[in-house]
């Protein structure tokens, strides 16, 4: 069983100089229920090495079990800090994809033709595709064998207005995931804010939020 993890090399939050990434739990979490099942686990990213950390993800109040156990992990550091260049991965061996979050990927892997191509290529061999809080935001031009948006007519979704008004980067973000997957006709569903909320359709899973990661992970697992 192979899984293939892509994250942000994204580190900039707009025009704010602060500094963004991946978000620590929704890796660790989903890195941890592969690893439990036995999964072979490829990590990549645009850039390929180390991905940047969203400094707020790593502060004493978001650290969780799986978080605290990265922390202690030599070999999951050493995993994380020498991801492949995504341009240098195909899809084929692979049994299923899955998207970390952070607001990093809303500028980098939304864009990337590479991860398009590779979103589009597991959904057309019926492989699950995975994506938690707002690494949802990679389906913004993804499309399904029929032309149409990946998500059009699809259960789906992914970090809410509402959250991203609570912390506060309505304006700072290039765009709003729950309007984008409105918009490419996603049938857009959402739970209570910051509560674990992970809907599945066919083989696509995604998750609202970090508190989601874990069983979006599991979902993702129990397609295989």
């Amino acid at each position: 069983m192979k899984i293939l993890m892509v994250l942000t090399s994204h580190d900039e939050l707009g025009s704010t100089g602060k500094k963004t990434g991946f978000w620590l739990e929704e890796f660790a979490a989903p890195y941890y229920v592969f690893k439990d099942a036995g999964a072979d686990v490829t990590l990549a990213s645009p850039k390929g090495g180390q991905p940047p950390l969203d400094p707020s993800s790593d502060t004493d109040d978001a650290q969780t079990e799986a978080t605290k156990r990265f922390k202690d992990d030599a070999a999951a550091q050493k995993a994380l800090s020498d991801t492949s260049v995504l341009k240098s991965i195909s899809a084929d061996g692979f049994d299923a994809i899955f998207y970390p979050g952070g607001h990093g990927p809303l500028w980098d892997l939304a864009e990337s033709p590479e991860s398009n191509s590779l979103i589009e290529a597991f959904a057309a061999n019926d492989r699950p595709v995975g994506a938690v809080c707002h690494a949802p935001g990679v389906f913004k031009h993804t499309k399904g064998s029929d032309g149409k948006p990946l998500v059009s007519g699809r259960k789906i979704t992914g970090f809410t207005n509402t959250e991203e008004e609570a912390v506060g980067l309505t304006d700072v973000v290039p765009f709003l995931v729950e309007d984008m997957l409105k918009a490419n006709g996603g049938d857009y569903q959402k739970g209570d804010d910051w509560a674990s909320f992970v809907v599945t359709d066919g083989k696509l899973v995604t998750g609202q939020n970090p508190a989601s990661s874990r069983e979006a992970a599991e979902q993702l697992l129990g397609l295989m």
